[in-house]
């Protein structure tokens, strides 16, 4: 019932006309990639999995249509009733494959009826897991492997499921952790849950004397020690409230104490308190975790923080001074990241939200889910904008890799055509430009799509996993030239048809558009 209800009213139409058993073959795909960049991540298969396994329409769900439709005879809805995945065979490019425009990313094969029933949920379930599994990756593109990246989105998620879905799809396109708890429960062991305290903390607390421990207690000591470096620093101007929050949240976190330090004044005293219940924390066998910035000039104050951490190592032989974490949080995009690789900074993590999670440059994907093949009749839809034409009939897709074991294009070919082969010289063509054309011999050849849905034997292969998605986006990441990744002006990646597809494409488009008459 997550569903558009054209799709129900095309149903009953087809059915109506005693069509909806036609085979039928649909493809889904985008045209262009997001961010104004080449690459796209292929998401979201783990859910639509899941779906064609728990497809159908229950009793209440019969009795909502029969509101929608309400001339439709008793025997339709005995139709819906009855109706599973199982007539169903569908194909898949695998979870967190880099994947590029006309691709089909999913081959949908089947009675008509249920095959167009599937468009509008499939395309949900596919549309913002690849947008948003697309900008983790040009997040940690931009980042750095070396930087821890933490997603922060959920208190700005378009509503829970957004927040849900942008948890587990960030780490799938390279995040670390998330600090949205729901996830963490869910996902399991592929997701880690990270958090710290806000703002709210540090201003609730006012003199130290608030602060009050048992005798012998870890926070007594804390506390005790604490006082002790303050007065031998001579660092009692501080905000003494700001210090009470530290030594409290140390005492509940010894293990794990990163202290966001700008409430007042991040050098003049975040960073002080936080570095004297660090050296408290030392005392007693327990090593800080870190520092969070969350306004001002990040590359500044991330470079003030690390020297003064060098300074107190070399001060007081305190080795975890070099080890302390350094994270930034200040509404973070990928504009940030790539302008702070620019400046001398001393962040090792950032926590990204807003701009991560709801896809700021750009809202949708928009994927499509075309008919391409009914009855064994390969089908077009054309459209005074060339990008909307329709690549026709059911295709098999080949990534082609060169001497260099990098990808030089991704191949179309007509299903019952044989498939380029290792070394032997095979001519690619742009599919509506005639004069663009290549021959290309290639080092290696790699089928792209597979079956994941047989029909009443269900799910192929099991459901992809998080931790295993996320290596296949690290790794295509690694294998893909670099021009293409670059953040601007990125070099054109090649998507071609072979000579038999292009020459059927274009037959098929002039037999089926109208011939204007002049007079």
């Amino acid at each position: 019932m997550l569903t558009d209800m054209y799709q129900l009213t095309m149903c009953y139409a087809y059915w109506k006309a005693g069509r909806h058993e036609l085979d039928s073959s649909f493809e889904l795909f985008f045209r262009k990639p997001p961010f104004g960049g080449e690459i796209t991540v292929m998401s979201g298969l783990d859910q639509v999995l899941s779906f064609l396994h728990n497809f159908k329409f229950t009793s209440s769900d019969l009795s909502y249509i029969k509101q929608l439709i309400p001339d439709a005879p008793p025997s339709f809805f005995t139709y819906l009733s009855s109706l599973t995945c199982s007539s169903l065979t569908v194909e898949s490019i695998p979870q967190g494959t880099l994947v590029f425009p006309r691709i089909p990313l999913l081959t949908i094969k089947g009675p008509l009826g249920i095959c167009q029933l599937l468009e509008t949920t499939l395309l949900t379930l596919i549309n913002y897991p690849c947008l948003v599994t697309t900008n983790a990756a040009r997040f940690r593109i931009a980042a750095g492997e070396d930087k821890v990246l933490l997603e922060f989105g959920l208190r700005r998620a378009q509503g829970p499921d957004g927040g849900f879905s942008a948890s587990k799809y960030c780490i799938v396109g390279g995040f670390d952790g998330t600090s949205n708890v729901i996830a963490g429960k869910i996902l399991g062991d592929d997701v880690q849950v990270k958090g710290t305290h806000a703002h709210a903390f540090v201003q609730s607390y006012k003199e130290l004397k608030e602060v009050t421990f048992e005798e012998g207690t870890i926070g007594h000591s804390i506390k005790e020690k604490t006082l002790k470096y303050r007065e031998e620093l001579n660092w009692g101007d501080t905000h003494e409230g700001e210090l009470s929050a530290f030594i409290s949240y140390a005492d509940a976190f010894p293990s794990n104490f990163l202290a966001l330090i700008d409430t007042y004044d991040t050098l003049g005293s975040g960073l002080k308190n936080f570095i004297l219940v660090s050296l408290a924390l030392d005392d007693i066998n327990y090593k800080p975790t870190g520092i969070r910035l969350d306004s001002g000039d990040l590359a500044y104050f991330s470079s003030e923080v690390r020297k003064m951490f060098t300074k107190m190592a070399a001060q007081y032989s305190r080795d975890f001074f070099h080890k302390l974490m350094i994270v930034a949080s200040n509404d973070i995009n990928e504009n940030v990241l790539q302008e702070l690789k620019k400046q001398e900074h001393a962040i090792t993590a950032f926590g990204i939200g807003t701009n991560l999670v709801t896809c700021q440059k750009q809202p949708a994907l928009g994927c499509v889910y075309k008919l391409v093949e009914i009855e064994d009749q390969p089908k077009i839809k054309i459209s005074q904008d060339i990008a909307k034409v329709l690549i026709p009939g059911r295709k098999k897709s080949y990534r082609l890799f060169g001497a260099d074991n990098s990808p030089i294009l991704d191949l179309l070919i007509r299903e019952n055509e044989s498939p380029p082969e290792v070394g032997q010289r095979f001519l690619c063509r742009h599919p509506f430009e005639e004069q663009k054309r290549v021959f290309v011999t290639p080092s290696r050849v790699e089928k792209l799509s597979s079956i994941v849905w047989d029909g009443k034997n269900g799910v192929v292969g099991g459901l992809p996993t998080i931790s295993g998605s996320k290596e296949r986006v690290k790794s295509q990441i690694k294998m893909i030239r670099g021009d293409h990744l670059r953040y601007h002006n990125p070099t054109p990646y090649k998507v071609s048809v072979s000579d038999a597809l292009f020459k059927f494409l274009h037959q098929l488009w002039l037999d089926s558009a109208p011939v204007l008459e002049l007079s």
